[in-house]
């Protein structure tokens, strides 16, 4: 055979040498970009190698579990009972409302409270399927569970003030009040001004306004990019100072607990604080500022809680959720950053207003 046929074979198998180079390339490329970004399963609480089971938890309906922490008096001779729902990267362990009130104000209000860990945080079991209305439904079974009557208070810190807003609009029956301190707005409720909630939006870090556009509009990517290497994650999951008001960061050791940080995230980033920024701003069922009065015969009371200097949630959208919600008792404290109720007597004042009684 010629050198010149040789050549001319060769040159017509290039196309499909090329062809399946190709296609070997592309195939490696999506394995990885599937490897990327499909989140790593939950551990498994009480599994062989998983998370130790150590606090009392109640079984829901739907199987899973909610691991949960009493304080105060027993529950049998409380006069109130108490829910705290934690915020972001937080846990049980964390209610300030109990560890913070004054042992005097337990006694002498005579308050029960218990704490619990939202799905996928500590030692509740994950919920894939999480929305604003299950959660409400996981602490009405909580409720009943632990015997708690036919109405409790819940207050709610952050990202778990947001969640108290599912439970205003689920089980407003449920409640004998309640508190929502400082808690996160979701810049795409419908009913904010545009250029409110804009100009609030654009007053975050860059990255922050990326990791929630992602966790808005891409929830599915939410995971690679908190991981990944090229841009800045949130600065709120890194804790960066520069998100920390000066009353923040004077709070800040009193805040930190190094025992209870392995635990919170203890089942996996994704199902705890990647959920929760999906979840919390993503696309909601309904648009918290469009509630009604739960309490229309002045039965019960609904507290929220901001400070003017809160670099995490903006106290100007805060203001424009009470004034679109007269029925709110709204608390604006100069000078204050998103760790206030750590400040001394900060949760004797909220549990006091809660309840309408004097400091």
């Amino acid at each position: 055979m010629s050198a010149a046929s040789t050549r001319t074979q060769t040159q017509k198998s290039n196309p499909k040498s090329f062809f399946l180079i190709y296609l070997v390339v592309m195939v490696a490329c999506l394995a990885w970009a599937d490897k990327a970004l499909r989140p790593p399963p939950p551990k498994l609480l009480g599994s062989p190698g998983g998370p130790l089971i150590t606090a009392p938890r109640v079984k829901l309906k739907d199987g899973r579990h909610l691991a949960y922490k009493e304080y105060g008096l027993p529950n049998e001779k409380a006069k109130h009972k108490f829910i705290f729902i934690h915020g972001f990267d937080s846990s049980r362990l964390r209610a300030f409302i109990a560890t913070e009130v004054s042992p005097d104000t337990i006694e002498s209000l005579g308050l029960y409270i218990v704490g619990f860990d939202r799905p996928g945080y500590g030692e509740s079991d994950p919920d894939p399927n999480r929305t604003p209305k299950s959660l409400a439904l996981n602490v009405e079974e909580l409720a009943d569970q632990l015997g708690l009557g036919q109405k409790f208070y819940v207050v709610g810190y952050s990202m778990g003030g947001e969640a108290v807003w599912g439970l205003l609009k689920y089980i407003p029956h449920r409640l004998a009040g309640a508190s929502l301190i400082t808690p996160v707005v979701n810049y795409w409720w419908s009913s904010f001004p545009a250029n409110l909630s804009r100009e609030a939006y654009y007053k975050q870090l860059p990255q922050d306004q990326w990791s929630l556009r992602v966790a808005h509009y891409t929830p599915w990517l939410t995971y690679w990019w908190q991981t990944q290497k090229l841009f800045p994650p949130s600065s709120v999951i890194a804790y960066s100072p520069e998100i920390m008001s000066p009353q923040d960061k004077e709070l800040m050791a009193k805040c930190e607990k190094p025992e209870n940080a392995v635990h919170v995230r203890q089942q996996g980033v994704h199902e705890s604080i990647h959920r929760d920024m999906m979840i919390g701003f993503g696309k909601w069922e309904f648009d918290p500022t469009e509630l009604e009065n739960p309490f229309p015969k002045n039965e019960g009371t609904v507290h929220l809680w901001q400070g003017d200097e809160d670099m995490l949630v903006p106290v100007t959208l805060q203001r424009y959720i009470a004034q679109r919600l007269p029925w709110i008792q709204y608390h604006e404290l100069p000078g204050a950053g998103h760790l206030f109720p750590y400040a001394k007597g900060m949760s004797d004042a909220i549990v006091k207003a809660q309840l309408s009684v004097e400091n």
